[in-house]
């Protein structure tokens, strides 16, 4: 069964002189990228990497992270990504989680006891890996789909279950959404997202079409500034909050002169900014809908007719249907077409046993016009949206909820016209005590990822509840 490494191998044969990732002042070409992959593949083999493995992936965007990424799927290992920056709790948490058999991670990003480093000629900085007690405890049916990929998600139950991607599914969703997004061998693509939760789609589509990878996202804004100039970059992928910085720099328009495309993804667009960006550098940001469990359904590259907030009519090999549907045909957003996600990993369940013949609830509410353009608005559960990270409002209450100054809270996501969505919190706190929203940042700092630190503290007397006793769930709106 065909491997979407083997797969950027077959399609690029031609183009191995080619510039393949650009990183500072270091530059990769195809041949140079493919033959560090399978030495490096070969070296994971001999620390015991092997098929079906799980391997955690705990580095910096950056040329090694893009190797080694690859140099695991060569080996039809299975990559997890772990987000950068995550605290030590949550690092450890997601390892036992997901039964890794391997972590990979950069120097100093995780205590490295007696870790062996990986050496390989690509390499710059310095990787290591660690080799944790095999975990049999794995459904039979993990081994029959072909994994290649975990990456947590909150699916639609507002829990982190794992989403699983077979090879298969890898190599249909990056084919699917190459008919929106048009890659070209060559192409220049400015890269400022995070890769941890930006690879599959995006990542793999640019390797397979020969194109070159600008990876921009250290030192925003100068570094993107500096590669436009430098690059002349004919693509550009990033969230709405980088083309709001770039709108606010007041930039020639002859900067982004050679930008076919940019598409703003992650979070919702905000009007004023794509109208910010259409008026000073005369073209639309294309608006993309992604989504872990379906890939890219929708980009708003519709010819001729331009929509501000919508994401476009959907991709060719994907269909949609609204359901439980109100007087204004606003409804439930459910997808399917082709590369959709194999299975859930924890706890395991595969997608065929979903209810309604493959049709994928993505917890998003819409609605579609008369020319099929589908606008996105809002979420089913409040998950919330932080610059396109997810945050678990349950996960920060149970934190904040053991520090002996609380007596509960409510996590909430406050809407931000850049950011999507704030974190912010309101806080009950036992027997009067102060009102130290200092020292309960601190206290999450030292527990979560700096993105899922409430933004706001806000001091109240009680929480509103329900009949029965729960906390309103409306009180995780809050709209100023």
């Amino acid at each position: 069964m065909l491997n979407i490494v083997q797969a950027i191998e077959k399609e690029t044969a031609k183009y191995g002189k080619n510039t393949a990732i650009i990183e500072g002042e270091r530059q990769v070409t195809y041949a140079q990228l493919l033959e560090a992959v399978d030495k490096l593949s070969g070296e994971l083999k001999q620390k015991g990497v092997s098929r079906f493995s799980r391997v955690a992936i705990l580095c910096n965007d950056s040329i090694e992270y893009i190797l080694l990424s690859l140099a695991v799927l060569k080996l039809y290992a299975v990559a997890v990504p772990v987000p950068f920056g995550s605290a030590r709790d949550e690092t450890a948490a997601l390892l036992k989680k997901i039964k890794i058999n391997f972590l990979v991670f950069e120097q100093d990003a995780y205590p490295r006891k007696e870790a062996p480093r990986l050496n390989n000629a690509l390499l710059q900085k310095e990787l290591f890996i660690l080799k944790f007690k095999a975990n049999k405890d794995i459904p039979p049916a993990f081994y029959k789909i072909n994994p290649a990929f975990i990456r947590f998600s909150s699916g639609t139950t507002g829990s982190n279950k794992g989403v699983v991607l077979s090879h298969q599914a890898i190599l249909q969703r990056t084919a699917a959404a190459d008919k929106g997004l048009k890659i070209k061998p060559g192409e220049k693509i400015i890269w400022v997202l995070s890769m941890s939760f930006h690879f599959v789609v995006t990542i793999l589509l640019f390797l397979r079409r020969g194109a070159t990878i600008i990876i921009s996202s250290r030192d925003f804004p100068a570094g993107i500034l500096q590669n436009l100039k430098r690059y002349r970059a004919t693509f550009i992928y990033a969230s709405p909050l980088h083309y709001h910085m770039l709108t606010s720099l007041n930039l020639p328009r002859k900067l982004l002169g050679r930008v076919r495309m940019a598409v703003s993804t992650a979070i919702k667009l905000p009007e004023k900014i794509a109208a910010n960006f259409s008026a000073q550098f005369g073209f639309e940001l294309a608006e993309s809908y992604g989504i872990i469990e379906a890939g890219l359904p929708a980009v708003n590259v519709s010819g001729k007719i331009t929509k501000r907030n919508s994401v476009g009519r959907l991709l060719p090999d994907y269909k949609i249907k609204l359901v439980n549907k109100d007087t204004q045909g606003i409804g439930e957003i459910c997808i399917k077409g082709k590369g959709m996600f194999d299975a859930y990993f924890a706890p395991w369940r595969l997608r065929k046993e979903l209810p309604d013949g493959g049709w994928f609830n993505t917890g998003d509410l819409g609605k579609l016009d008369q020319d099929g353009f589908l606008f996105i608005l809002g979420r089913r559960k409040q998950v919330i949206n932080f610059n396109g990270m997810k945050i678990f409002p349950f996960e920060v209450e149970s934190l904040l909820n053991t520090h002996p100054l609380v007596k509960e809270s409510l996590v909430y996501g406050k809407p931000h016209p850049e950011y999507g969505q704030l974190p912010a919190a309101r806080v009950v706190l036992k027997n009067n005590a102060g009102r130290e929203a200092g020292v309960l940042r601190d206290f999450c700092y030292r527990h979560l990822a700096a993105y899922k630190v409430p933004k706001e503290f806000e001091f109240v007397d009680r929480l509103p509840r329900t009949a029965s006793g729960k906390i309103k769930i409306a009180m995780r709106v809050k709209n100023k």
